[in-house]
């Protein structure tokens, strides 16, 4: 069964072509690459002469539709060679912690099961609003820079206003679905991908509910995916992804480093984040020492 690994990237080119090498001895790989990352010439030709597929059309903004858009073009990139069965969604900042063989294997065996983070937008709180609010309000987050300090203020003196005005999309549009959120990071049959790619373009009120609300990369395929009755029993509530939501080396969620190698060897997740050279070269050198004695 052919399998392909997506991966949204931002920064960093050197550690994503590390990281697609890798991939590449038993996955297709395809990049989208953040406009803001000027390829050049000579790194177009190194992923070229590897056979590593890539698409550079997408400004993207934190929070923004821009996210969804580059995940969207991106899969219908990769939905091109229909020789692809099983599809996995990672980031250019993922790495593996298991074995390449063991992860394609893993989903060979499973791969009319969809690994998908989902739970229900009720009485759900991120900093301290309910998740609901992001779906119900007007945001543009592609136009404005939402991790600013000016774009705190604009956030909460935003939804104070249509909190006022009582304004309510999910009425205005009509979306007759249940909302559901989670990690955007997901491993899914390619039915799951061209279904919720038609879903959406059929369903154009959803589709404008999604386009002006905050962090759609969370709610979009959960919600396509919850909605469908026969896709919902097969959804197994974990992607094996790995993630320490704390603050570390500068980020939130944390950039990895060597501390953190035992949970890493001691977790069932297939993929970690965050790493990056300067933080994490020292734990990928040992979690590649340790896949090879296994």
């Amino acid at each position: 069964m052919s399998q392909a690994v997506m991966i949204l990237a931002h920064r960093d080119f050197e550690q994503i072509y590390e990281l697609s090498l890798k991939l590449k001895r038993r996955f297709s790989v395809y990049i989208h690459f953040d406009k803001k990352m000027a390829l050049t010439s000579d790194e177009k030709s190194r992923l070229e002469f590897e056979g590593i597929k890539y698409i550079s059309e997408v400004d993207v903004k934190w929070g923004g539709w821009s996210i969804v858009e580059a995940t969207i073009r991106l899969i219908r990139f990769a939905l091109k060679d229909e020789s692809i069965k099983f599809f996995h969604l990672i980031s250019g900042q993922d790495w593996p912690i298991k074995s390449i063989d063991e992860i394609y294997r893993y989903f060979e065996y499973n791969n009319d099961k969809i690994f998908l983070d989902v739970q229900s937008v009720k009485n759900i709180k991120k900093s301290g609003e309910p998740i609901e609010w992001w779906l119900k309000y007007y945001y543009n987050y592609d136009k404005i820079n939402r991790r600013s300090f000016s774009g705190k203020i604009f956030h909460r003196l935003n939804i104070s206003v249509q909190t006022i005005l009582g304004i309510n999309k999910f009425k205005k549009l009509s979306t007759k679905v249940d909302f559901y959120t989670g990690s955007q990071w997901f491993d899914v049959p390619r039915e799951v991908l061209v279904y919720a790619l038609d879903y959406l373009e059929k369903n154009d009120e959803l589709y404008r509910l999604f386009k002006t609300s905050f962090c759609s990369d969370e709610f979009w395929l959960n919600t396509i995916v919850m909605n469908n009755t026969v896709f919902k029993e097969r959804v197994t509530g974990n992607n094996h992804r790995f993630m320490k939501w704390i603050h570390k080396n500068g980020s939130y969620p944390a950039i990895l480093d060597e501390d953190d190698y035992l949970d890493l060897k001691n977790s069932d997740a297939f993929f970690a984040r965050k790493f990056t050279k300067e933080y994490s070269n020292q734990l990928i050198i040992k979690l590649d020492e340790a896949l090879k004695k296994d």
